[in-house]
């Protein structure tokens, strides 16, 4: 071969990626492909363990945080596995080990079935080190400023990572932004030397808890799960298959993530549409619930919405904040979605505004009045009072003035900035000496509430605010004003 073929031979090998000329270039380049090799034998052993482990039910899972998402999902997973429960709250521990449960979802008769069993409550964290499967459910509050509050998520996965060790798997299912699973948990984690994906696993599975709904619960409420890897989401679908009826696999942890903030932001959205219509129907003098009720006689392309005193829960008032942090770091203004929470918000001080007009038709100011509070609950026929808008509304009608006195069948206390309020033993004992009585929960006791008596039993000229269109019919000495109901009415 003549020397002119040799440097076009030479010359093709190059331009396929070889280097006569540097041996040391490609032997560095082969050793990372060994040790790349190695790293997926390696995680190729533990995840293969972790499946064995789960199909045979002698995997060890821990919850951590027991609150309205962790003891649920833990009684669950106690059907199956050999599950601790670890929280860092002792009076919630104490009460379990009694049998004792915090949330209504979950019967003390269902938490005696599996204790001192299948399940160990316990606020010992070295307790995480003997488990195969972590799940993480913690809260993730606003901070003052509406931004996203992460530092419970941090502080598990700090915990977690003093006792990781090679061939674990960590599972997030706390409501957050995307990017929070990868970016934030991940690299906490990675603080105890070991390398996600490599050395253990990590994923993202949302929370689909609906407090209080008897038709869906996790079993039977399709689970959506997403890795940092398509094997770490096999992992973690596995899991969940042995509790679920539907596991829904997505690409990504950023997916899952997203796709929690999409749907609870569609109901932030809507609400807050239906909340500033009945503003602008008030003004016109439109019932917003005869509207609500026409409308949903569409049998396609409508879903329905009602107007009330604000929202509460652990994610529908939280979510659009989180989101529209999240855009900002990536340049975008979520104006519609940031002004769907601003909306939601502003509800709280419209009911109190109500409370003043209804104050002022009786010919009263709130100052130095008594307002009856019914209902304190965010949600219907439950006792969790988290983000409840009865909060705010207590503090403003406090901070001008008036006392109040709160009444609840279920929720039987309320802490707000304006102290600690508890329900009275009964309706009456509320009402008696009011001025003014508001309904901010639609508890189905309330359906029930016979009126008859609040002119007899309340302050002259009785005011009733009803945010919830709870009452059809009122005394004719009442003066009652509706939220949506287009304004001031009398008896």
């Amino acid at each position: 071969m003549s020397l002119s073929g040799l440097g076009k031979m030479e010359a093709q090998r190059k331009s396929w990626g070889f280097d006569l000329n540097a041996p040391t270039a490609n032997l560095e380049a082969g050793r990372m492909r060994t040790k790349a090799k190695s790293n997926r034998d390696k995680s190729n052993r533990w995840q293969k363990d972790l499946i064995t482990g789960i199909d045979d039910r002698t995997a060890v899972i821990c919850v951590v945080g027991l609150g309205y998402v962790g003891l649920p999902l833990a009684a669950l997973f106690a059907r199956k596995f050999r599950v601790v429960g670890y929280d860092i709250n002792e009076k919630i521990i104490d009460n379990l080990r009694k049998g004792i449960s915090h949330v209504d979802d979950v019967p003390d008769s269902a938490i005696k079935r599996i204790a001192g069993k299948h399940f160990l409550a316990s606020s010992d964290e070295t307790q995480i080190a003997q488990c195969d499967l972590i799940v993480i459910t913690v809260p993730t509050p606003l901070m003052e400023g509406k931004e996203p509050d992460l530092s419970h998520i941090e502080r598990a996965g700090q915990t977690i990572a003093k006792y990781l060790r090679r061939g674990q798997f960590v599972i997030l299912e706390s409501t957050t932004y995307p990017g929070t699973t990868r970016d934030v948990l991940v690299p906490t984690l990675e603080k105890s030397g070991l390398q996600a994906g490599i050395d253990f696993g990590v994923a993202y599975s949302p929370e689909r808890i609906d407090p209080g709904n008897a038709k869906f619960g996790i079993a039977n409420t399709p689970k959506i799960v997403g890795g940092i890897s398509p094997s770490n989401t096999d992992v973690a679908a596995r899991l969940y298959g042995t509790i679920v009826e539907q596991v829904v696999r997505v690409k990504s942890c950023e997916v899952a993530e997203a796709a929690k903030m999409l749907e609870n932001i569609f109901r932030a959205v809507n609400i807050a549409l239906i909340n500033e219509f009945s503003l602008i129907l008030d003004r016109m003098n439109i019932n917003t619930w005869e509207v609500v009720e026409a409308a949903s006689s569409k049998p396609y392309g409508f879903m329905t919405f009602y107007p009330g005193p604000g929202i509460g829960g652990h994610c529908i008032p939280l979510d659009p904040f989180y989101m529209s942090y999240r855009a900002k770091q990536f340049g975008m203004n979520a104006r519609f979605i940031e002004l769907s929470g601003e909306v939601n918000d502003f509800m709280k001080y419209h009911a109190v505004k109500l409370v003043k007009q209804g104050l002022a038709r009786a010919g009263k100011e709130l100052r130095h009045t008594t307002i009856a509070v019914l209902g304190v609950s965010y949600k219907r026929d439950q006792r969790d009072t988290r983000e409840s808008p009865a909060k705010k509304i207590i503090e403003e009608i406090s901070a001008q003035g008036a006392a109040v006195r709160i009444f609840d069948p279920l929720a039987l206390r309320i802490e707000t900035k304006a102290g600690l309020f508890e329900s009275e033993p009964t309706l009456r004992d509320t009402i008696a000496g009011s001025d003014a009585v508001i309904l901010l929960t639609n508890h189905s006791a309330f359906r029930k509430l016979e009126t008859t008596n609040f002119p007899k039993w309340m302050n002259p000229h009785p005011v009733i605010i009803d945010t919830r269109n709870i009452l059809s019919s009122w005394p004719t000495e009442v003066v009652y004003v509706g939220l949506g109901k287009g304004g001031v009415q009398e008896g």
